[in-house]
């Protein structure tokens, strides 16, 4: 997993239209914003403290990957979301994931397993303590070294793009899932320790099921799937 903005006034940089956009995504992942709603440019201008600008470039982008669609005369509205969409999302985020672990599997040593033993233990005490920046933080440098093991830099861009759409700070405040997290990661160091393709095939594709079990869960209790819709599901 990665790190992503949600809210708040965010930095001025030239990546802030970049940032913009995974706030805008983060709120859609999460239900806040449903599908159906209009997005007012000033409005969330205002709430993220910058100018429309970047806004408007975030919701070009956004509508690029299907995200919001254009109203004519009326400006951007939440595409939909089905939970196949989720599903998806996951699916492909795992099946690249099982693809990386795999190669390192051939190649890790014991300095890389060090090293991911520490990344996970900083996991865990963050996990702990209910410190959200780290939790995210700690994931992030978990994933990162894990990925760059291999030779597999096409992958990890790929994967890498993919969970843009993982809304992370909703995973770091879920002590349920930091749990699951942690674990994961130890039974992952102990399948390469041991060898066990199977295990470690297992314990990837365990933490993309779970990411996505409980995103359904959260958008189907936020109800966006009631009625029609979600019998259409």
């Amino acid at each position: 997993m990665t790190s992503s903005t949600t809210g708040g006034a965010l930095r001025r940089r030239p990546q802030l239209s970049e940032e913009v956009a995974g706030a805008i995504r983060h709120r859609i992942m999460t239900g806040d914003l449903r599908p159906g709603d209009f997005i007012r440019m000033d409005e969330t201008a205002a709430e993220l403290g910058v100018s429309v600008t970047p806004v408007r470039e975030a919701l070009l982008t956004l509508r690029g990957e299907g995200m919001v669609n254009l109203a004519p005369h009326k400006g951007y509205v939440v595409a939909d979301l089905t939970k196949t969409d989720v599903e998806d999302i996951f699916w492909l985020q795992g099946q690249i994931a099982v693809k990386i672990a795999l190669r390192v599997a051939d190649v890790i040593t014991a300095a890389d397993l060090d090293a991911l033993e520490a990344c996970n233990t900083r996991l865990r005490q963050a996990v702990e303590a209910g410190d959200i920046d780290g939790v995210v933080g700690a994931e992030f440098d978990f994933h990162r070294t894990h990925n760059r093991i291999t030779n597999s830099g096409k992958l990890a861009w790929f994967l890498l793009n993919a969970t843009h759409y993982t809304p992370h700070r909703l995973y770091a405040a879920d002590p349920d899932w930091g749990a699951v997290a942690v674990d994961s990661h130890a039974k992952l160091i102990e399948a390469y320790r041991t060898g066990d393709r199977g295990a470690i095939t297992a314990q990837v594709q365990r933490q993309f099921d779970d990411c996505a079990q409980r995103l359904i869960a959260r958008l189907s209790e936020a109800g966006i799937w009631a009625g029609a819709q979600d019998q259409q599901q």
